[in-house]
């Protein structure tokens, strides 16, 4: 008898420590009444919610951006500039021009017009924009081929015809946006030059009405050929001087003492200053063109400087004018660049809710959490079986009232 209980304990202390093999599923078909239960209720509710779903749909378009290129007529044109071509060219060009469509795409200007334009407000049940903002920014995708350079717009939405119109309202938007910033080479181009001109304008008109007050006091209209000649080969070259001047200070800006271009354009100021030198000291030779202004009569002198002025402020004014004309007809060019690959139409198929999808993934989290919840409760039946368990749940009741009795 005492070799059979030593045998017995033997094997008791040969049986390896912890659960099992059996246990668990012991356990589970223990539970399965409660296993079976849960599951069943989290399907039912799931089911309930997945039919109230409603199904959204999910329209897609396409854009080319519009690809940066030197115009035929911008260069002719530019090229009576010299190294302002180059400045107006490729010192404005844009980085990438595909990421900038992209960005004006997520700004909030075009998503503001969106939500005017078909009331998205209401549609998302918003309380102000901000709101409607995010939850449009929530249903759009805009994307940008790395390889093609196509950018992408998918609107999802509940309505199918909404969520094509949403999507090709994001392009109508960007044309708009598009004809009031400068996102182009030709677009800078034609700011600046229409902001010189208008200075240009203003000047000339001053000129103009300053002339006019002088031939009302002295009574002088007509001027002799060789000084009518004079001022105005004074007045073009005055003009040209300062437009290389404007070249010359903006190429300081980013070129240094010793890029070629710039001492080029230095030299070219300095040879165009000299040259007006002569001319006013007439100096030039023995063409009618060459009279110095100080040979004109003294009492003509007055009107002699502000007709100059004039000749110099119109031919200042001409220039211009003629780079935002070209700079006006590149732009054109450019907007037509914007075009829409795939225009959105409404999806005849949804693309959500994947109701199938959702059961199965809902099924299996109700499943392992009716296992854990199993595990947890026969972990809790066995602690109470524990003589301890008892006062160590005194003790936690006691600690949540206020600390430990003493």
């Amino acid at each position: 008898m005492e070799i059979g209980e030593e045998t017995s304990l033997a094997r008791h202390d040969q049986e390896p420590s912890g659960v099992s093999f059996p246990e668990p599923l012991i356990l589970l078909a223990k539970r399965k009444f409660f296993i079976l239960k849960f599951v069943g209720i989290a399907i039912l509710v799931t089911l309930v919610v997945v039919l109230f779903l409603h199904n959204s749909y999910t329209a897609t378009t396409k854009i080319l951006p519009p690809q940066q290129s030197q115009s035929i007529a911008s260069t002719a044109l530019l090229s009576q500039l010299g190294p302002l071509a180059a400045l107006a060219g490729g010192g404005l060009g844009l980085r990438n021009p595909n990421e900038i469509y992209v960005a004006m795409l997520h700004s909030e200007t075009v998503a503001n017009g969106l939500i005017d334009r078909f009331s998205l407000m209401s549609a998302y049940k918003s309380k102000n924009r901000i709101e409607a903002r995010r939850k449009l920014a929530n249903v759009t995708e805009i994307s940008l081929g790395a390889k093609d350079g196509v950018v992408t717009v998918s609107v999802q939405d509940h309505s199918p015809r909404r969520a094509a119109d949403l999507a090709n309202g994001y392009i109508d938007e960007l044309e708009k946006l598009t004809k009031t910033l400068a996102v182009s080479e030709a677009g800078k181009r034609r700011i600046f030059f229409e902001r010189e001109m208008k200075s240009a304008s203003d000047d000339l008109a001053g000129a103009e009405v300053a002339l006019k007050q002088t031939e009302e006091k002295t009574g002088l209209i007509v001027l002799d050929s060789q000084a009518r000649a004079t001022i105005e080969q004074l007045g073009s070259l005055r003009a040209r001087i300062a437009v290389q001047e404007i070249t010359v200070a903006s190429m300081r800006g980013y070129a240094t003492p010793e890029n070629p271009d710039l001492i080029g354009a230095e030299h070219a100021l300095t040879a165009m200053k000299a040259e007006l030198a002569k001319l006013q000291r007439g100096e030039g030779g023995t063409t009618p063109g060459n009279v110095p202004i100080e040979k004109v009569p003294t009492v003509g002198l007055e009107y002699v400087r502000k007709f100059r002025e004039v000749k110099y402020r119109e031919a200042l004014f001409e220039l211009l004018a003629r780079q935002f004309e070209a700079a006006k007809i590149d732009e054109a060019k450019d907007a037509l660049l914007v075009q829409q690959l795939d225009k959105a139409t409404p999806p005849e198929e949804k693309s959500g809710p994947h109701r199938g999808l959702i059961m199965i993934a809902v099924t299996i989290l109700a499943l392992l959490l009716a296992i854990l919840i199993v595990f947890f409760m026969e972990a809790m039946d066995q602690a109470k079986e524990d003589p301890q368990f008892a006062t160590r749940l005194q003790l936690f009741r006691s600690y949540l009232r206020g600390g430990p009795q003493s």
